[in-house]
């Protein structure tokens, strides 16, 4: 069964730091391509970052670009999205994608909430 659990959610101040993780099994995750999509209340799915199978490419979205960092651990089948200067227009549900061939698979979500 595939699964993908996000955590490292909850709630942080603006300027604050949270650091995601999504650990992935039932699939070979080494040879996904992952990604992290995030969802505020009220609006569509927004791409947020992306990471290829090698982990020698990376994208962000301009509005996180400089801000957040995607990274993964093959050996603990997790990738991370490390956000810091949080704003909060960050505020939402974030997914992680992953991505094989023609396969894909999504996580449940982790909320993230940005208040003072």
């Amino acid at each position: 069964e595939v699964q993908l659990v996000e955590s490292g959610g909850g709630l942080v101040q603006p300027g604050g730091s949270l650091r995601l993780s999504c650990v992935a099994s039932g699939f070979t995750f080494s040879g996904a391509a992952m990604t992290w999509v995030r969802q505020a209340p009220g609006k569509g799915l927004e791409w947020v970052a992306s990471i290829n199978a090698e982990g020698n490419y990376l994208a962000y979205a301009d509005s996180v670009k400089g801000r957040f960092t995607i990274s993964r651990d093959d050996a603990k089948n997790t990738v991370y999205l490390q956000m810091n200067s949080l704003k909060l227009e960050d505020a939402a549900v974030y997914y992680c994608y992953a991505n094989q061939g023609a396969a894909g698979y999504w996580g449940q979500g982790t909320q993230v909430t940005v208040s003072s």
